[in-house]
């Protein structure tokens, strides 16, 4: 039986969305059969869970280290 993949707590960021882009990869190419899809699909919607949890924390501190006055980021047209 194959080992089951880390939680998502125990792995980074861009490793979890290394992950679900494979598993989104392996979806889409339509020869899984009905029990792995199912899998993936689990996984896939906890790695989401996982990384949208880290984007709310990212963006939260970044809220306090910008003393909570975010702006629009201004480029020069040039």
């Amino acid at each position: 039986m194959p080992t089951p993949p880390p939680a998502p707590e125990n792995i980074s960021f861009e490793k979890a969305l290394e992950e679900l882009d494979a598993l989104v990869a392996r979806m889409e190419d339509g020869r899984l059969p009905l029990e792995e899809s199912l899998a993936a699909y689990q996984r896939g919607a906890e790695l989401i869970k996982f990384c949208e949890s880290k984007l709310t924390d990212a963006q939260a501190r970044i809220a306090v280290l910008e003393g909570d006055n975010l702006q629009d980021l201004k480029v020069d047209p040039k």
